[in-house]
């Protein structure tokens, strides 16, 4: 009996890495493909009002960058921590990772309901004067914080099901909730089928609405359908030992996208002072971008629990081959991605009713920023590595350098020329420096942590 309870979490110790890494990363891929598609609808479809619009949903970005920071970089805490104790059979703290994890879901809920009821038109005014532009930015940044706790717990509970190794059911739970926006997104913005027109804010209620919905799937398949997670508030109380080993690695993970949203903060800044058009013009690139990034970042979480639970169980080779497969994999998809960025940019700029000057403007920042990604390929597969082994400072450095310490100086520095097609060049310079940072801490997290594997580790129970 107690091995057939074990069964789903044993394949990630016993199934060929290959196929495994395969069945673990296809489900997100997908599920994160259609994500991405939901996000570059909603702009499709805000762009549809006007440029402004489109606009004020760019610059909006950095506050939605902070919010799935907090949610993914302590899910992605909890998962490294249960995924762990799995494969030490170790189901007393999985279940303990995983309440706290919904615990500190829910305090992050409260700080960003604060930021939507009292923070978002300051905000805004803090970057542009435009009146139309605060006005759509202020209903649609409300929106989303003020609501956002169907987001917040959607992640939450798809990483614990990544952890167990049911990301067959993270995927559905996300393509619903991206369906539900897509469907709402046109109803809601134009006041279709009866339902009032609610314009840049319909965009956001779209978003919310599908959130919740996929939040309130995730929780029903984690308590119907994950019998090696126990979720039950009775006797529950914050353990702040548990908190601590999350926040181990939710924090560098935290801190690193973190990171992100102050670079995108200051290149709108940077960008804005060329022309509102070039900061919605950043704001088309990230959603764009997305459909190639968001695959690799659905392999990541297919691999993330894999090398966290042979970490625990002490399985070296199977830690190293997962590695070297993710590193192939992420390369072949960003090469398939630069491609289409090099050789089609005004096809994608086109999804978005681009003007002639945002063609201009866009045609070769695409092409300029997509320089880096067979760069970006290693550094995000090796920033997964660290945070499954615990070293998830070697992330938050890297990500640190990369996007503060060279993307944004280097951007401003660009900028000075008065050539808004230099500033572009900030990306690919910024990510040839992330390469080397993460090629070097590869390399030594291998001769400290990986060669070492399986020394000291706890022997599988029999029982």
């Amino acid at each position: 009996m107690k091995q057939q309870e074990n069964t789903a979490e044993n394949k990630m110790g016993v199934m060929p890495v290959n196929r495994l890494l395969l069945s673990m990363s296809l489900p997100m891929m997908a599920s994160m493909l259609v994500q991405a598609l939901y996000n570059i609808v909603d702009s499709i479809f805000v762009s549809r009002i006007n440029e402004n619009a489109l606009t004020a949903v760019s610059l909006a970005f950095p506050i939605q960058s902070l919010l799935i920071a907090f949610g993914t970089g302590t899910g992605v805490g909890v998962n490294a921590l249960l995924s762990r104790a799995l494969g030490q059979k170790d189901e007393k703290t999985a279940n303990k990772a995983a309440m706290n994890g919904l615990f500190l879901t829910v305090a992050t809920y409260l700080v960003f309901l604060i930021v939507g009821l009292f923070i978002a038109r300051p905000f805004y005014l803090g970057q542009t004067k435009d009146e139309q532009i605060v006005e759509y930015g202020v209903a649609y940044l409300s929106i989303v914080c003020v609501f956002s706790i169907g987001m917040l717990l959607q992640v939450m509970l798809e990483k614990l099901l990544q952890s167990t190794g049911k990301t067959i059911y993270s995927m559905i739970t996300q393509i619903v909730g991206a369906v539900t926006n897509v469907i709402f997104d046109p109803i809601l913005i134009f006041g279709l089928c009866g339902f009032p027109k609610l314009g840049v804010a319909g965009a956001a209620a779209a978003t919310i609405f599908g959130q919740c919905l996929a939040g309130g799937l995730a929780l029903y398949f984690n308590l119907k359908h994950n019998p090696e997670i126990r979720l039950s508030l009775k006797g529950f109380k914050p353990d702040l030992q548990i908190i601590g080993k999350i926040y181990a690695v939710g924090i560098p993970s935290i801190v690193m996208q973190a990171i992100g949203s102050v670079m995108t903060y200051g290149m709108n800044r940077i960008l804005i002072g060329f022309t509102s058009t070039a900061t919605a013009v950043f704001g088309v690139y990230f959603k764009v971008q997305s459909f190639i990034f968001m695959p690799v970042f659905g392999l990541n979480n297919g691999m993330v629990p894999i090398i966290a639970y042979n970490y625990g169980a002490g399985r070296r080779e199977r830690v190293i081959r997962t590695v070297r497969l993710s590193v192939c994999y992420a390369l072949a998809i960003m090469a398939v991605g630069l491609a289409i960025f090099q050789l089609a940019p005004q096809y994608l700029l086109y999804l978005f009713d681009a003007s002639e000057n945002m063609l201009q403007i866009g045609i070769p920042a695409l092409r300029i920023i997509s320089l880096s990604f067979l760069f970006a390929a290693f550094g995000i597969v090796s920033s997964s590595l660290f945070q499954a082994l615990g070293n998830g400072v070697y992330s938050m450095f890297v990500s640190l350098t990369r996007q503060l310490i060279v993307l944004l100086p280097a951007a401003w520095l660009l900028s000075l020329a008065g050539r808004v097609e230099l500033v572009w060049l900030a990306f690919p310079i910024a990510e040839v420096f992330s390469f080397a940072l993460s090629l070097i801490f590869t390399v030594r997290i291998s001769k400290t942590v990986i060669n070492h594997i399986g020394e000291t580790a706890v022997p599988p129970r029999t029982d």
